[in-house]
C-alpha cells in the first residue's frame, strides 16, 4: 500500500536527517524518504542504519534516496530512484522481492518510461519552485498534473512533489494525482504532519473543518 503523504527529509548534517526522522515518525509520518546527498556512500550507510531503527521503532516505512544497495543492506521498504539514477528494472533484480521502488518524473514521456519499467509509484513534479533541489525540472502547476494524470490513465500512484505547502493540497488532489510528497513544509513544523494526512487522504469532513487560519494556531 503506497501511502498518500511521503516526508522527504532535509537536514545540513546527517544528524540533523535522523533528528528529523524521529520528528516526523512521532508526529505521525507513515512514510519516510532518507534523502542525502553529496556524502560518501559509508555515511550514508550508516545514516540509513539509524534510519531504519528509528522508523521500525514507530512502524513506519523508509525508503532511500538513490542508493538502492544501501536500501537493500538496511532492509528499508524500498528506493526512490531519480531521473539520473539507475534504471527500475536493473535495480529491481538486486532489491529483495518486497521492496518497492518509485522513480521521478516531469513529463508524461518520463512517466510512461517508469510505467514500462515497472516502477510502483511515481513522484511527479515539481508542483512550484524549490530551493530544496538543484537542477529543478520545468514547474508543473495543477494544470500539469492534469494533463500528465488525463494523459497517462494508469493505475500506479502518481505522487506530486516540489514546493507543497498545506494550503495547495486540496487543488492538487483534485487534479486526480493519489497523494503527495512534501519535504519543506514539514520539516519547518512537523506538527503540520496530522493536518496534511487529514487533507490528503480526501476526509470528507475534512475542507470543512480545515481553514488556512488554522495554519497558525
Amino acid at each position: 500500500m503506497i501511502s498518500k503523504l511521503h516526508y522527504i527529509t532535509q537536514g545540513e548534517t546527517p544528524e540533523i536527517h535522523l533528528e528529523n526522522t524521529e520528528k516526523a515518525c512521532a508526529s505521525g509520518a507513515e512514510w519516510i524518504q532518507l534523502r542525502l546527498k553529496d556524502l560518501p556512500e559509508a555515511t550514508v550507510l550508516e545514516t540509513a542504519k539509524k534510519a531504519r531503527e528509528i522508523t521500525a521503532q514507530f512502524q513506519t516505512r523508509l525508503f532511500i534516496n538513490d542508493y538502492y544497495k544501501i536500501a537493500k543492506e538496511v532492509k528499508a521498504d524500498g528506493v526512490h530512484l531519480g531521473k539520473s539514477d539507475a534504471c527500475p528494472l536493473e535495480v529491481r533484480k538486486h532489491l529483495y522481492s518486497w521492496q518497492l521502488i518509485g522513480g521521478t518524473a516531469n513529463t508524461l514521456e518520463d512517466c510512461q518510461v517508469l510505467i514500462d519499467k515497472k516502477v510502483d509509484y511515481i513522484g511527479l513534479g515539481p508542483f512550484r519552485f524549490t530551493e530544496t533541489k538543484d537542477n529543478l525540472s520545468p514547474v508543473l502547476g495543477e494544470q500539469g498534473y492534469v494533463t500528465i494524470v488525463e494523459g497517462l490513465k494508469t493505475e500506479i500512484p502518481i505522487i506530486a512533489v516540489g514546493g507543497i505547502t498545506l494550503h495547495d493540497i486540496l487543488d492538487i488532489m483534485i487534479t486526480g494525482v493519489y497523494g503527495i510528497a512534501v519535504s519543506g513544509e514539514i520539516t519547518r513544523d512537523f506538527n503540520s504532519i496530522p493536518k496534511f494526512k487529514e487533507i490528503v487522504t480526501g476526509s470528507s469532513t475534512a475542507e470543512q473543518r480545515w481553514k488556512p487560519e488554522d495554519e497558525k494556531k
